[in-house]
């Protein structure tokens, strides 16, 4: 946008819209504001109601933790500036920061703040596990046995027996500090006016229209200059529900960023080998990588008599299925074929397992075998997915009719998928898991034999005595690598027993204008905005 003089037309328009309703009478220079749309909408502020990603954007810059996550999936400091943990793994001792103030509030005063202490911690836990309060991120709390405030910069965590993936679980935005006077002042409102420490404060939130977050000046971190974080004066979110609506907002410049892309729109930017075309390269910047999420397909063996029990005819099915033709013509190479373990790349690039590579020859012996062992001529199967997957399960029914197996297609609602496969009514189901915390054990925890669905993830009724050995040795293992043989050990035996067909890994896909620079990706597309500035 070129601008005429320093209060032009355009400008004008723009400031209004972010500064209507805020107590600062001041312009906002464009270039200073932040715009993305959330097409799926927010529906609280609350850090202990943030397990979609469209609450967990805005809270990420509202609101901070003991611990954060950077790009590389490694935990640093947030609040906490040190922790000690205990040898047997079960005491947790962080010290938090001093001079850490939450976001100016008439909850503190006159238009004022305090600093956060450890009993915030305190609180912020009772809360999250207060039953009353239904939080969705409770479940983190179920192996912690106490917590509490020793002072004011000392706050203690003990568990119940030793979990080595803790620290990373802290890093989730449930965990997050909130004020005590906030949430009694505000009530069952806290969600729509929320007081945090984080880079931005909540300023303006007009229900199915429009978001804005401000600067928090009073912000902490700083970048490695020593120049004070955030660059930016403002974000505004916008709730457009329609993706191709969206689109067409970031065509035409009015939003900064979107992720991902409309399958409509798929083929218009993105090259067949998943890249930018080289048309919109002048205009539009893509950033990509890794996403701890992995698409797979489902074999329920809680029926012994399902032909899906027999381990050799998911072994042939595993072998049948070309995963990178499926990606590069179906995808467009957005995501990763799984020709590794279940644990995605983003967790676990350098200790992947070998995994099944496309084999038709060996499909064909497997299904040979499995036929003249069980006395079958013929082999008819059901795949049950929602409509969104339906040119995937298309695909994988064209690579079993190469083994003479009859695919039969089950496409039902979302939500009775999610229904069928926790109550074990399908024989094969398509199914995804997205990482809750950064670790290879939440991804292992699908194939335990104590988390059998409903009650847990183990949507395939998978039991292995050895498996369940191996997989409780990891949780006293402090030690990192060693930790990390075990759990690639595990991914080896999810393959070895064939529960699941991994299909692919899929891939975060950000797309920015030109003029946005700092914003970065990772493997689990948090949304980083305190070092984002545009030129």
């Amino acid at each position: 946008m070129i601008y005429k003089s320093k209060f032009s037309i355009p400008f004008i328009i723009i400031t209004i819209l972010i500064i209507t309703g805020c107590s600062e009478n001041v312009l906002i220079d464009e270039k200073k504001v932040f715009r993305y749309n959330e097409h799926s909408n927010i529906s609280s502020l609350d850090p202990i109601y943030s397990s979609t990603l469209r609450n967990i954007w805005p809270v990420n810059q509202i609101f901070n933790g003991l611990v954060q996550l950077d790009d590389s999936l490694k935990i640093k400091p947030d609040l906490a500036k040190s922790w000690i943990i205990s040898k047997n793994g079960l005491k947790y001792k962080f010290v938090i920061k001093n001079e850490i103030f939450f976001h100016h509030s008439k909850t503190f005063g006159k238009d004022s703040t305090r600093a956060v202490k450890a009993a915030d911690f305190e609180y912020s836990f009772k809360r999250l596990n207060d039953p009353q309060l239904g939080s969705p991120g409770s479940w983190a709390m179920k192996n912690v046995s106490s917590f509490k405030a020793e002072n004011d910069s000392v706050f203690v965590i003990k568990l119940k027996k030793p979990f080595a993936a803790f620290l990373g679980l802290l890093s989730m935005k449930y965990f997050s500090a909130v004020p005590y006077e906030a949430v009694n002042y505000y009530g069952d409102k806290f969600g729509k006016n929320p007081i945090g420490t984080g880079p931005f404060k909540f300023k303006r939130w007009e229900e199915n229209i429009k978001l804005v977050l401000r600067k928090n000046n009073l912000y902490f971190e700083k970048d490695n200059k020593g120049k004070n974080l955030p660059y930016l004066e403002a974000i505004s979110i916008t709730f457009l529900p329609d993706k191709k609506s969206e689109f067409m907002e970031f065509a035409q410049n009015k939003i900064d960023f979107i992720n991902s892309i409309d399958s409509s729109f798929k083929d218009q930017l993105i090259s067949i080998d998943g890249n930018l075309k080289e048309e919109h390269s002048k205009k539009i910047k893509l950033i990509s990588g890794p996403y701890l999420n992995t698409e797979y397909i489902g074999f329920y063996l809680g029926d012994e008599e399902s032909q899906v029990h027999s381990k050799k005819l998911r072994l042939a099915i595993n072998y049948a299925i070309d995963r990178k033709k499926m990606m590069k013509y179906l995808r467009n190479n957005i995501g990763y074929a799984a020709n590794n373990g279940f644990v995605p790349l983003g967790l676990n690039m350098e200790n992947s397992v070998n995994g099944f590579k496309y084999n038709l020859k060996k499909a064909k012996t497997l299904i040979k075998e499995y036929k003249a062992e069980n006395n079958k001529e013929k082999i008819e199967l059901k795949l049950t997915s929602d409509a969104n997957y339906l040119d995937i399960v298309e695909f994988i029914q064209r690579e079993l009719q190469k083994i003479d197996i009859d695919l039969s297609i089950n496409i039902v609602p979302a939500s009775a998928l999610r229904q069928g496969k926790s109550n074990g009514k399908f024989e094969m189901f398509r199914a995804s898991w997205i990482a809750d915390y950064p670790e290879s054990e939440n991804y292992l925890s699908l194939f335990y034999s104590k988390n059998l669905a409903p009650n847990g993830p183990n949507y395939t009724h998978f039991k292995n005595v050895e498996y369940d050995k191996l997989f409780e040795s990891t949780y006293p293992e402090q030690n990192s690598v060693i930790r990390k043989k075990l759990y690639r050990k595990l991914d080896s035996l999810v393959l070895e027993n064939s529960p699941i067909i991994p299909l692919y890994y899929d891939k975060v896909m950000r797309f920015s204008q030109k003029n946005v620079k700092g914003l970065t990706t990772n493997p689990v597309n948090q949304l980083n905005l305190k070092k984002v500035y545009k030129k």
